[in-house]
């Protein structure tokens, strides 16, 4: 558009306004921003689909299974039955004793892992310790170590016969050869003290990190101030190291309640229903007695205790992001 413009001087200037301009450069500016947005979620779509299809919609058509009664090997469409399989399942003993058995399993490694990782960060933090590298990789060998292989192992181990290695240190120790994984009341801590051992490089770790994050100033001026190691691991690096603890505590846990190879492996989830865990009954009854409206009922009710349990571990514990 032109506009005329009298100067000062008594001359007359002809200007064209950028008001058509603007339009245009908002059409460029918006479909820019539009092939921006276009370019981000495509970079990240790769991620989605292996979420949306390995994750979400497994989750979603286990809630929905839940309220049907329905077999794998039928040709039959699923029934609805609205809650009959968690009536079903909350009056089954076996159930109540998986329950049992998962509390076990999570009671006896989460806090031996978290005592013990802490107390090996600590000492393969110190500055003058000799060839910390080196035990560093080895505490984590077990951490990628195949969870299988590390299971048969840990089998051959607790054998029964004298010639397994912990009843040749029993034998050692003056004491009589354990039935181990064949005893019922040592079953379940026979593979709690193998899954402490494997996962215990993983909690070291993530605890070395957390120490890292510490600044040295602060132990320095404890140490001047005339504080003692224990008083300075006690006031400085324990309430600093509180993010890192509640990490390790919730992922801890909710891994332990999906505790299945080490029990299917070492006892099969005996002897009787000594081992069995949730996720060992989930397993028989989805692809063993091919119930899988009773299988998606106990994946729903696990996910449904874990998100609560994760709720009252974050208001209890109140894991604030620290500022040194």
């Amino acid at each position: 558009m032109k506009h005329t413009v009298t100067t000062p001087g008594g001359s007359v200037q002809t200007t064209v306004a950028h008001d058509v301009a603007k339009p245009k450069r908002r059409a460029r500016a918006l479909v820019y921003r539009v092939g921006e947005l276009l370019e981000s979620y495509s970079m990240i779509a790769p991620a989605y689909m292996v979420f949306l299809v390995f994750i979400f919609i497994p989750v979603a058509w286990s809630f929905y299974l839940s309220l049907f009664n329905y077999s794998i090997l039928s040709l039959r469409q699923p029934q609805f039955t609205g809650l009959a399989n968690f009536i079903k399942m909350f009056k089954d003993s076996v159930f109540r004793v998986a329950i049992w058995n998962t509390l076990r399993y999570s009671l006896g490694t989460v806090p031996a892992r978290l005592v013990l990782g802490l107390a090996l960060a600590l000492l393969l933090d110190q500055k003058h310790l000799s060839g910390k590298n080196l035990l560093r990789t080895v505490y984590f060998l077990p951490v990628v170590t195949s969870m299988v292989a590390a299971s048969i192992v840990w089998t051959l181990v607790f054998n029964a016969s004298e010639a397994g290695l912990a009843n040749q240190m029993l034998k050692a120790l003056g004491f009589p050869p354990k039935g181990w994984l064949a005893d019922s009341r040592l079953a379940m801590l026979s593979v709690c003290i193998m899954s402490v051992w494997k996962e215990l490089g993983y909690v070291m770790t993530i605890f070395l990190a957390g120490l890292q994050g510490i600044p040295p100033e602060l132990h320095e001026a404890a140490a001047i101030d005339g504080a003692t190691g224990w008083q300075r691991i006690r006031f400085i690096t324990i309430p600093l190291l509180k993010p890192t603890t509640f990490f390790i505590l919730v992922t801890e846990v909710i891994g332990s309640f999906q505790v299945f190879t080490q029990t299917y492996v070492m006892t099969g989830g005996g002897p009787g229903y000594s081992t069995t865990t949730l996720i060992n009954l989930l397993y028989t009854k989805g692809f063993f007695e091919f119930d899988m409206g009773y299988a998606s009922g106990l994946a729903v009710t696990l996910f449904l205790g874990l998100l609560l349990l994760s709720w009252v571990m974050r208001r209890a514990f109140r894991a604030e992001e620290i500022v040194y």
